[in-house]
């Protein structure tokens, strides 16, 4: 049975390095699906600006995890890891999403912190000593937040407006504005998201549930370097969903004061049909009347047992304990 709360303190003598007392090891943790013409241009943007960390005692290594790429993306790692032996690939049995290649990751992660990060060059690698920079100050989560959304279509810009104000208004955990999955987490953070057992993720909300001392620096988002999103305006909607029933049970709620409501004006529409009757005899109802209030009705049944739907698919997913991911083999840098 596991234990009603997590104690991840550590004795002073085993605490994580810092910066800024003797030399510490950040791994960015970089999920990739069919990303082959992303991998060099990533790697030398990334060399470049983080350069200068080394001479403040920090060691950069990288986690690849191959999300079960279909072209030859697993090759440009392996080529890769030839000449940087920092490079790490877990190649994964399968496609199995991002959040479950960045659990992989994770999961892997020996460093005193991590960076998750896209390996598209959106999230731009100059922000790294940034990150590290608020790190040394003794913060254990540094978000990197987007100043604005001008890199996103007019659409996007407004569902994900959307999407944050509906979920923070319902969510009891909220998750802040215009941040990804882009951030610097320290060891304890870590160590605090290994223990949450839950198989369906939503990584945004787990950053934020896990707490801790939290800061923030500013960048402008960049455009792709190399192929196309992996989210399509289907893909992101079913990811909202997940992000909503993952930390509220408000949708089940809110339906309970929606069937009241209608059941309430039913009973007040169903007295004022016997008072007509009384005053003004027999009346004979429309037809068109009576078909949009069943329709009416039998929409709002098959919306509420979608809604119930949803909670169900996750509870059938978790009780069935499946892992969250396969790894089909490892190649180890020798950093």
């Amino acid at each position: 049975m596991n234990a009603p709360f997590l104690n991840i303190d550590q004795p002073a003598a085993d605490r994580i390095a810092r910066p800024g007392s003797g030399g510490a090891t950040i791994a960015l943790i970089v999920p990739v699906h069919n990303e082959e013409g992303a991998i060099a241009p990533f790697l030398k943007a990334v060399c470049e600006s983080t350069a200068p960390l080394k001479d403040k005692g920090v060691a950069l290594e990288f986690i690849f995890v191959n999300d079960g790429s279909s072209d030859t993306t697993l090759e440009k790692l392996i080529e890769a890891q030839q000449t940087d032996p920092r490079i790490h690939v877990i190649d994964l049995s399968r496609n199995f999403g991002k959040e479950a290649a960045m659990t992989a990751g994770l999961d892997s992660c020996d460093a005193d912190a991590a960076i998750p990060m896209d390996v598209d060059m959106q999230d731009p690698p100059h922000v790294i000593p940034l990150l590290v920079e608020k790190w040394r100050e003794g913060f254990e989560v540094v978000l990197a937040k987007r100043a604005n959304r001008s890199s996103d279509s007019f659409l996007k810009q407004r569902s994900a407006s959307m999407f944050y104000r509906v979920h923070n208004w319902i969510a009891q955990q909220k998750i802040p504005h215009d941040v990804g999955d882009f951030r610097l987490i320290d060891r304890q953070v870590i160590q605090a998201l290994r223990s949450l057992p839950e198989r369906r993720r939503f990584m945004k909300g787990l950053f934020a549930w896990v707490g801790f001392r939290t800061a923030s620096v500013e960048y402008v988002r960049d455009q792709r370097i190399a192929g196309q999103s992996k989210f399509s305006g289907w893909k992101l909607w079913n990811f909202a969903l997940e992000g909503i029933t993952s930390f509220s049970t408000a949708p089940l709620e809110i339906w309970t004061y929606v069937g009241a409501t209608i059941s309430a004006l039913s009973f007040l529409y169903g007295l004022l049909i016997v008072a007509k009757t009384m005053i003004f005899g027999v009346d004979v109802p429309g037809y068109a009347s009576l078909l949009v209030s069943v329709l009416f009705l039998g929409g709002i049944q098959l919306l509420g047992i979608g809604i119930i739907g949803q909670y169900l698919g996750r509870v059938y997913a978790e009780i069935k304990q499946r892992p969250i991911y396969i790894v089909r083999r490892k190649y180890e840098g020798m950093s």
